[in-house]
């Protein structure tokens, strides 16, 4: 699949990037070039393959859940621009 530099103006509008033309015309063909090779994966037969949660098959250690606030409120609202009465300070939104 070829893209032009249009579509691939359009996906970097839709995933917030800044481009400018000369990038646009340079990233067009790697762009298809991704979306070709995609397409190949979509071809390849997984109809016999089982989902995998990891391709190691190795168990993962799991720790006993404990229950506890972390102890570090202070250190969490140092970083805020304003706490007050151990909350964060945030401006009004609803009017």
């Amino acid at each position: 699949m070829s893209l032009d530099k249009a579509t691939v103006k359009k996906v970097a509008a839709l995933a917030r990037l800044a481009m400018e033309d000369e990038e646009l015309t340079r990233m067009a063909p790697q762009v298809s070039g991704i979306i070709t090779w995609i397409e190949q994966l979509a071809e390849v037969n997984t109809d016999s393959v089982e989902p995998l949660s990891s391709v190691v098959d190795i168990p993962l250690p799991l720790r006993k859940d404990e229950i506890n606030d972390g102890n570090c409120a202070e250190k969490i609202l140092a970083n805020a621009p304003e706490a007050t009465q151990g909350y964060f300070v945030v401006p009004k939104i609803v009017e």
